[in-house]
């Protein structure tokens, strides 16, 4: 059976039918919290921080971080200099390469290469750090999974939310899921 079709009602209903799937996607999209692309975050940011020693002293360190999007993932460049009382500055760079891992916001690091040349992450069995990021929301995590000698693990978690005119980072450190290490700055956009 067929039903005729009102040409003076059928653009409308069309048009709000449109309205309506729109609104429905957007609620969709909210709903999933969709997350901020690699994009988002490339670019340089410099900014310090103020450690807390054990004898109540302060320990001033200088932070930058670059994160450059590339085809496939992204790296990370970060680098930490500490002033020592003597004047002397002692910096450590590290640099990680992320490749996307198959999931949604998950990517894998990529620091060394198998027997067939492709990329993997190192292998925390042989004392190597295990590292992978995410991004949720408008947070890129990188996690660093340290396994000591003894069986003892140790996580380290980089949250650097997007911010404006920067980055807010968030650093903890965990040895066997307890709290070892909290440091918490704000990172400028050059």
């Amino acid at each position: 059976m067929r039903v005729p079709i009102n040409l003076r009602t059928a653009a409308p209903m069309r048009a709000f039918s449109a309205v309506l799937l729109a609104a429905g996607l957007s609620v969709f999209a909210a709903a999933q919290g969709l997350a901020a692309g690699i994009s988002d975050f490339a670019g340089e940011y410099s900014g310090s921080v103020e450690i807390v020693k054990a004898d109540g002293d302060t320990d001033p360190r200088d932070m930058s971080v670059v994160i450059r999007e590339m085809k496939k993932g992204f790296t990370i460049k970060w680098t930490s200099t500490t002033e020592k009382d003597d004047g002397r500055r002692k910096s450590k760079t590290y640099e990680i390469e992320f490749q996307k891992a198959g999931r949604n916001g998950v990517y894998t690091s990529a620091m060394t290469r198998n027997v067939f040349g492709h990329s993997v992450p190192l292998d925390p069995m042989k004392g190597e750090p295990f590292v992978w990021g995410r991004i949720t929301g408008d947070t890129l995590t990188v996690f660093s999974l340290f396994i000591h000698p003894n069986g003892d693990y140790e996580m380290q978690q980089y949250d650097r939310t997007l911010a404006e005119g920067g980055l807010d980072l968030v650093y903890v450190s965990r040895l066997n899921g307890e709290p070892q290490r909290k440091l918490a700055t704000f990172l400028t956009k050059h």
